[in-house]
């Protein structure tokens, strides 16, 4: 487990923890009650470091290199592992950095769609970081495309830094992907859950990101910019990204007091990070949840208020 620098209070008791399992392993003394002693407090540091987060720290933790990501998610709350991987976009390529594919919960079929960052050095350069190209676009448009078809409920979950800036993405017509989607995601016919899962930065994070429930996992942000650019453009440098976090209002609390999103997804104790099972289980009740609410509306009304729910962001009187 890799600790972020303000985590290392609950590395050190933690530490403590194992080192006294160890020692009563090994010398076969019963040291049950410092166990117990040290697991409440180590519950009870990891409450006091999480209890008042900042925005950089939440984005921080966003980026938690132990933080799972989309096809963690997908596999693990597929029915025995039931995602079936579908590629390429049917004109340049495939793209490695948007994933998708049918998968199952319980007994209903769902298109999955999610950005995919990478576990280690050598995949994170293979997904790009989690950067799609417009082909990463495109596929993703003809998988819900094929949903749509299928009359099968879309799940987009986003975890990315931005669409890939490079030249060679602008050339392919970066724009015009993104652009696209938003405009084909207002009008599919099957109902669009969006689950922002980390990093929601961007057009990267739009281009997948319509649906008619939005939900935002409590150490997510979701943002026009990253703290560390805007801190660019604004000073010169990455100095000031700590007050550029704040004054982006990019935190999950901050979404939806703003009602850019529908819920906050609670996390585990200390995160994500910290325990994945509980939060595969509760992004699959999040998801179960949705769906119910949303088949039981008539396909046309549900995109006349996803429609209206974008429209009404942004008014003021």
């Amino acid at each position: 487990m890799e600790y972020l620098d303000f985590e290392l209070p609950i590395k050190n008791v933690k530490d403590q923890y194992i080192n006294c399992i160890t020692i009563e392993k090994n010398s076969g003394i019963d040291m049950t009650n410092i166990r117990l002693q040290l697991q409440l407090k180590l519950e009870e540091t990891i409450k006091n470091v999480h209890k008042n987060l900042t925005p950089w720290q939440r984005v921080q933790l966003s980026r938690h290199p132990n933080r799972p990501y989309s096809l963690d998610y997908i596999l693990s709350i597929t029915n025995n592992k039931s995602f079936i991987e579908l590629h390429g976009d049917r004109y340049t390529g495939d793209d490695k950095a948007i994933i998708g594919g049918f998968g199952n919960i319980e007994d209903i079929t769902y298109m999955f769609i999610g950005t995919q960052k990478g576990k280690n050095t050598k995949d994170r350069q293979y997904r790009r970081f989690g950067m799609p190209n417009p082909e990463g676009y495109r596929k993703a448009l003809r998988l819900m495309k094929l949903a749509e078809k299928f009359q099968k409920p879309i799940v987009s979950l986003i975890d990315t830094p931005g669409a890939y800036p490079g030249i060679e993405a602008e050339e392919k017509g970066q724009g015009e992907a993104i652009g696209k989607n938003i405009c084909e995601m207002m009008c599919l016919k099957v109902p669009i859950i969006v689950l922002i899962i980390g990093e929601g930065a961007s057009g990267g994070a739009l281009g997948i990101g319509i649906g008619d429930k939005i939900s935002m996992m409590e150490n997510a942000w979701f943002s026009v910019i990253s703290p560390e650019s805007c801190s660019t453009i604004l000073w010169g440098d990455w100095d000031h990204k700590e007050n550029a976090a704040e004054s982006l209002k990019l935190t999950a609390y901050d979404m939806q007091k703003f009602n850019f999103i529908d819920d906050i997804i609670k996390e585990p104790l200390g995160g994500a990070h910290f325990y994945p099972d509980k939060a595969y289980l509760t992004i699959k009740e999040q998801i179960i949840k949705y769906y119910e609410e949303l088949s039981s509306i008539e396909i046309d009304t549900l995109i006349k208020k996803r429609k209206n729910k974008y429209i009404s962001i942004g008014y003021y009187e």
